[in-house]
């Protein structure tokens, strides 16, 4: 019976990381063996999964995201997170925010202290405002790595000027148009960041399109300049990430309506 349990077990791990491998293909492109030896790593270990935003590719390397982290620890019954703000380091007139996040991975363990700082020098022009909230993020990434072993840096330590690696041309999914407005490169790099917010939520494309088109005051997302579908993008992560159910409800109200037979 338990070496029934194995095998199954070794099937679900080999399938997962196969399945990992195809979607970051379709993603990022023709990757390199070391990429492609990391992401099997990552998958085994802690299960990282690329479908649900757990890792970003950038620059060549692989770096976790937030929500990977929190999926890391609820699979692994973390206990509790402790943020505390640090007051001394602290300067609200110039938007500059420390943290300190305990993570405790059991009962009555003294638990693993990661800080995290932001400002407006080291944060994107996008969420310039939201300093606290991303120091905050920070220390709480900083905290689960080190209480879970996992060496990576994760997306929201960065600073602003880091950029996602290019994805794949072609074999990619479309959900969404997006008007490059003559930056040949931003097409498809801003399609990719919305695509994987789509998968990670798991939200309707559609839906998302219509909301797009409202929130640039466009008839149609293709007529919207790069920086409103920045700005757009920025405010569906956040929307998504602080309040689904919500982002959700509000996606809905964008459904056709169907008219009623008579």
């Amino acid at each position: 019976m338990r070496k029934r349990l194995r095998i199954r077990g070794a099937m679900r791990q080999t399938n997962k990381t196969l399945s990992n491998i195809a979607l970051a293909k379709k993603v990022w492109g023709n990757l390199s063996k070391t990429s492609l030896e990391g992401l099997k790593e990552l998958t085994a270990t802690y299960r990282l999964s690329v479908a649900l935003g757990d890792v970003q590719q950038i620059d060549g390397r692989w770096y976790v995201t937030h929500s990977g982290l929190l999926r890391l620890a609820n699979r692994n019954r973390c206990v509790g997170i402790r943020v505390d703000r640090m007051r001394e380091l602290c300067n609200p007139s110039a938007n500059r925010w420390v943290f300190r996040a305990t993570v405790y991975r059991m009962q009555g363990s003294r638990g693993f202290s990661g800080y995290g700082d932001a400002d407006p020098s080291n944060v994107s022009p996008l969420v310039r405002g939201a300093e606290m909230r991303i120091a905050e993020t920070r220390a709480v990434n900083r905290g689960l790595r080190k209480a879970y072993g996992i060496g990576l840096c994760s997306v929201e330590e960065l600073s602003w000027s880091a950029k996602p690696s290019e994805p794949a041309q072609s074999n990619s999914p479309k959900p969404l148009s997006v008007n490059s407005n003559g930056h040949a490169h931003a097409q498809p790099r801003l399609r990719d960041r919305l695509c994987l917010l789509i998968r990670q939520y798991d939200l309707d494309p559609t839906l998302v399109k219509a909301y797009a088109a409202h929130f640039c005051g466009t008839q149609t997302i293709k007529e919207a300049s790069r920086d409103l579908i920045e700005s757009f993008i920025s405010h569906l992560a956040a929307s998504a990430k602080e309040d689904r159910d919500g982002l959700v409800c509000k996606l809905n109200s964008f459904a056709p309506v169907q008219e009623a037979r008579q």
